[in-house]
């Protein structure tokens, strides 16, 4: 498979500044937990960051569609795979928007992070079936529970999580131009919890 085979059968990968590596995004619009969430003050989905600003120009919206129904593809695994290696980047991160949508789609995931073993992978989600399947995942991708409240305390039965937090924030970017900078503590298995200012 060649890169732009690739590419345009994914519907291609994103750059967050923020972030030292290449990510992947679907709608916000399509979580299955979060979209319960977004009308609820003081959950974390509330005024959700990817449902405003440059996330909803239509070119951006359409873009994360076909990523969308792309999931569906018989060769995503393999097209997301050939991506991953080819941009020779050492994190990733699974949806900067959107979330996991199912099972098959959670194994997928785990099938592209086996294949590129030298890709540290990191996946935040609101999915709570998820958890059953933390035993399958492969070493190189870390699942955070992404607490649904603000100010909720971690979930001590998940090996890791993250939180939203008023005071007492452990994530350095907002210190640092909003960048990872050389921060990897979202895509380190030795952290338990990572604890994010609210925006």
């Amino acid at each position: 498979m060649k890169s732009n085979e690739a590419l345009k059968l994914v519907g291609g990968l994103s750059k967050p500044s923020k972030m030292p590596g290449w990510a992947y995004g679907i709608p916000a619009a399509e979580c299955k937990t979060g979209k319960k969430l977004q009308d609820v003050e003081g959950s974390t989905c509330y005024g959700c960051y990817a449902l405003k600003g440059c996330y909803v120009f239509k070119v951006v919206q359409d873009a994360q569609y076909r990523r969308l129904d792309s999931i569906k593809h018989p060769f995503w695994v393999r097209a997301m795979t050939h991506l991953l290696q080819s941009k020779k980047s050492k994190y990733f991160r699974w949806h900067d928007s959107g979330d996991v949508q199912d099972l098959k789609h959670l194994a997928k995931i785990f099938e592209v992070a086996r294949r590129t073993p030298d890709v540290q992978h990191w996946m935040p989600t609101r999915e709570a079936w998820v958890k059953p399947y933390l035993q399958y995942a492969p070493d190189n991708l870390v699942i955070r529970f992404s607490m649904p409240m603000v100010n909720q305390p971690a979930a001590a039965s998940w090996p890791h999580t993250s939180t939203v937090v008023t005071t007492g924030r452990t994530c350095p970017a907002p210190d640092q131009d909003n960048a990872c900078k050389d921060c990897r503590a979202c895509w380190d298995k030795n952290v338990k919890n990572i604890a994010y200012g609210q925006h």
